[in-house]
């Protein structure tokens, strides 16, 4: 009788374990609601939950947008459309908008390389504040405080890898990390100053979009926007191939999803594929398992 008792309830786990990954793959809700709240002096975000099947164990998607670090807005068609997909699959989703310390100004080549580690540390402190907000209303917005997913487009991107993957690097001395740490991170045609500080321990599933032609921010490594060596905004960057190498030799889960023809259009591109998205949160930060996945995309879908 017990051994019985036993296998039920395994069995029971196991099948609470399967619905519960599933569940963040597939629309769980017809109604999405939107809430903004105010989490730093005049910085908005939008918190967007499905109206039934809410979890207190859902994870949290953060998404920040991109424009070059001088435009672009939290409730776009774009994200606002990715923002309301997935929260109908089950998703706590927060778009947040940041300093654009660049608005007016050039992120160019004629842009200072110390300049530009200035502004990728400026939105991953916003990024952390936004974050800490949250974090506070876990409860009273129902997600899991662990499973925390950044989710970049163009500058938004390197904006996120800057805050997942940079932590103890000098040039990241004066941003107030915490102990913060995320489940999770996604990629829009984004890059890192540095792949030196990825390692075992702070490895995470991450996922990216990127075409292999991408004229301003490299697919591999390449300087940004790739500006000669004698101007002021050189900077090397690692982009998506040069990224998953090194998550590989750790032994991290990744997606790396490439446009062999692909430009920079798929900063925006990338909000289409949220099947693949989903499914890749779902299996590996929800269900736990571990993948290695690199698949071809193109522009024409």
């Amino acid at each position: 009788m017990k051994t019985n008792t036993l296998v039920l309830l395994v069995a029971l786990f196991l099948l609470s374990l399967q619905i519960e990954a599933q569940q963040y793959k597939d629309y769980v809700s017809d109604e999405v609601t939107s809430e903004t709240f105010t989490y730093s002096d005049t910085l908005n975000l939008d918190f967007y939950s499905s109206e039934e099947n809410i979890s207190s164990k859902r994870p949290l998607l953060i998404l920040v947008h991109g424009g070059g670090f001088s435009s672009g807005k939290r409730d776009n068609p774009l994200e606002k459309k990715f923002c309301i997909d997935m929260a109908r699959r089950g998703y706590a989703v927060a778009s947040m908008s940041y300093n654009l310390t660049r608005k007016g100004k050039s992120f160019g080549c004629d842009y200072s390389s110390v300049g530009k580690m200035v502004t990728f540390n400026s939105v991953t402190k916003d990024i952390l504040n936004a974050t800490s907000f949250l974090t506070d209303k876990a409860s009273t917005l129902n997600f899991n405080a662990n499973k925390i997913i950044l989710v970049g487009s163009s500058a938004g991107a390197e904006a996120v890898l800057n805050t997942v993957y940079m932590q103890g690097s000098p040039k990241t001395k004066d941003v107030p990390f915490g102990a913060v740490k995320y489940a999770g991170v996604v990629s829009f045609a984004g890059a890192l100053v540095s792949t030196d500080y990825i390692t075992e321990k702070n490895v995470i599933p991450s996922i990216f979009f990127h075409g292999k032609k991408d004229n301003l921010v490299p697919y591999y490594i390449a300087p940004h926007h790739y500006c000669k060596p004698t101007s002021p905004g050189f900077i090397t960057l690692f982009g998506a191939k040069a990224i998953t190498d090194k998550l590989n030799k750790l032994g991290g889960s990744y997606l790396l999803a490439t446009d062999p023809e692909g430009n920079h259009d798929w900063a925006n591109l990338a909000y289409n594929y949220t099947d693949e998205i989903a499914g890749f949160i779902s299996e590996t930060i929800v269900n736990k398992k571990h993948i290695v996945s690199n698949i071809q995309v193109s522009s024409k879908k």
